[in-house]
């Protein structure tokens, strides 16, 4: 397997600053750069003319033509793992481009209201509010672009949402003078079904009908089926209100990450599938084709969307909301029949077992050790060593599978479960969840399990759907986790925390036999600023660990509950949430 790295050192070379002591594209930056690298492709030779003038280990990572004023970089300098990226963009817009940033975000907002009046005319618009802060921003700039009476904003409730999510969603938009019709469709979502192609030897294009959704396990047929049941649900609205459908264009706060990862050809017609948005199913590209969709916001990303609705004046509260999924609880319940354990799995905890202990283990050589310094820097090894003689940890794989992001690409598979005697030292843990990845490309997420060490992990599951009952446990847990970090006041600190549920029952005795009937539950802190790349919050760094311990001690106390890990995982090389 050809290695991939997800972020790494960007290392200028000395010859280019001692020839260039000042070049124009990397002014005010230090020698060595933080940067989120980019593996897909690489940079085999240097075209006449160009310098290398950064690079990551034996990795071209930067190139420049200072006489044709030509760049190109090999990383990405546009998010928030890129620490000095945007010193970079700044250097090249306006040092080099020579861009004056007369473009504002009141420039947008008045080319987004234009361009819906042109769109719309006298129709009406069905606006599909979740109350989260892009469905919010684009029905304010619907009703600041048309009359009130052609904006219809409807809320579905799809039976996946918070604990009174829907009461608090429907009052605060009340206040806001947005008068919203909600739709209870808990039973339509639950027994929804979508159209799945069939691959055929002789590529003869065939289409079947999913399971219903409270019967499926695939995360992307859950969110498939969610984004259609959605566009089912606002068809009914338009039928009981004797509309014209081919009269009401419908509406949504489609952000440019949301086309991004669907790989829609919006936004991009070279990008890898990370996962199916529910607001960009085969349905929605379908109604975009007839240009029935109004997405305003489909060029914004959340930072900017936040910025335009302090400027079309709404509450700062709803602005800096952390953002809930369409799908909702569907997606943050990890659904599962049967364990997933493929060929890789022994020699994948092996190598895990090597990592935990690897002071122990360099005094044992193992094929399986070479490969682990093989894949490591000196530096690396260094840091192993120190944490495995000062922690006592274990390392193991869970036989579950989450979405991730790797060399720009969807991955699906394994999540590692790091347990300790000790208490957690979260430096050393927050290392190896950047480490283990990198390593075991199997591998997209690291979480720490809570309470003592681990000695036998599940090696199978506790058969789980998205039940009624299964969506109240995880209700429940959302609700008293982000309940304590709202009262700790540091919910601002925190960009988003999903709360997930695993199928894993943990302490059993494998010798009784014991069948898996618990589950355990997922706290994923994470902070960015781009909500395109970020990383797990850090106990005791952006959240007082004492916060963390009493959610876990509270989420605990719900019957059902087997054990609680916490998310080191930064994305990439896992995305935010886990399906």
């Amino acid at each position: 397997m050809a290695p991939r790295v997800q972020e790494g050192m960007l290392q200028y070379w000395d010859v280019y600053k001692e020839k260039n002591p000042n070049p124009s594209e990397l002014r005010g930056l230090q020698k060595e750069e933080l940067v989120l690298l980019t593996h897909g492709d690489s940079v085999d030779k240097v075209a006449d003319g160009f310098k290398v003038v950064a690079q990551s280990g034996n990795i071209i990572a930067g190139i420049a033509n200072e006489s044709k004023k030509l760049y190109g970089a090999q990383f990405h300098p546009e998010v928030s793992l890129t620490v000095n990226g945007k010193m970079i963009l700044k250097n090249f817009l306006y040092d080099i481009a020579g861009c004056s940033g007369t473009f504002t975000v009141e420039n947008r907002e008045l080319q987004c209201i234009q361009d819906i009046k042109d769109r719309v005319g006298s129709s009406k618009v069905l606006v599909l509010l979740s109350g989260g802060v892009d469905s919010t921003v684009c029905t304010a700039l619907l009703n600041r672009a048309l009359n009130r009476e052609q904006v219809i904003a409807v809320h579905i409730d799809n039976g996946f949402m918070r604990k009174r999510e829907s009461q608090s969603v429907e009052e605060a938009l009340k206040k806001l003078g947005i008068q919203v019709k909600v739709v209870n469709a808990a039973h339509s979502f639950y027994n929804g079904t979508t159209t799945l192609p069939i691959s055929d030897e002789d590529r003869t294009p065939r289409k079947r009908i999913s399971k219903t959704l409270n019967m499926t396990t695939s995360p992307e047929e859950k969110r498939k089926i969610i984004g259609d049941t959605f566009v089912k649900i606002a068809n009914e609205v338009i039928g009981e209100m004797n509309l014209k459908p081919e009269e009401v264009f419908l509406a949504q706060g489609t952000l440019r990450p949301d086309l991004i990862e669907s790989a829609s050809l919006v936004a991009s017609g070279k990008a890898e599938v990370i996962k199916t948005h529910h607001n960009d199913t085969e349905l929605i590209r379908k109604l975009r084709e007839e240009g029935k969709v109004i997405e305003p916001l489909k060029d914004f990303h959340k930072d900017e969307v936040r910025v335009l609705g302090r400027e079309l004046g709404l509450p700062e509260e709803l602005v800096s909301r952390h953002p809930f999924p369409g799908p909702g609880l569907a997606i943050r319940v990890i659904c599962a029949e049967e364990p997933y354990v493929c060929k890789d799995f022994p020699e994948t905890n092996n190598i895990l077992k090597i990592v935990a202990d690897f002071s122990a283990s360099v005094k044992k050589p193992h094929t399986l050790l070479q490969r682990v310094k093989a894949c490591t820097s000196e530096e690396d090894q260094e840091k192993l060593m120190q944490i495995t003689s000062l922690h006592s940890l274990n390392a193991f794989l869970l036989p579950i599978k989450t979405v991730g992001v790797q060399g720009d690409c969807r991955s699906y598979s394994y999540v590692c479960g790091i347990s300790s005697k000790d208490a957690p030292h979260w430096e050393s843990l927050m290392f190896l969840a950047r480490l283990i990845p990198r390593m075991c490309h199997n591998i997209n997420r690291v979480v720490y399990v809570f309470g003592p060490p681990v000695k036998e992990p599940p090696t199978d599951v506790t058969p789980t759907f998205l039940t009624t009952g299964v969506l109240s446990t995880l209700r429940q847990a959302d609700f008293e986790a982000h309940n304590i970090l709202r009262e700790s006041g540091y919910a601002g600190k925190i960009s988003q925390m999903p709360i997930i549920l695993t199928p894993l029952h943990f302490d059993r005795d494998p010798l009784q036999k014991q069948p898996s009937c618990q589950r355990s539950v997922v706290i994923r802190p994470f902070i960015t600023s781009d909500f395109m790349t970020g990383i797990a919050a850090t106990p005791g760094n952006e959240v007082p660990e004492e916060v963390v311990l009493k959610m876990v001690a509270e989420i605990k106390k719900i019957p059902g509950i087997s054990r609680v890990m916490y998310d080191l995982t930064s994305k990439p090389p896992g995305t935010t949430e886990w399906e």
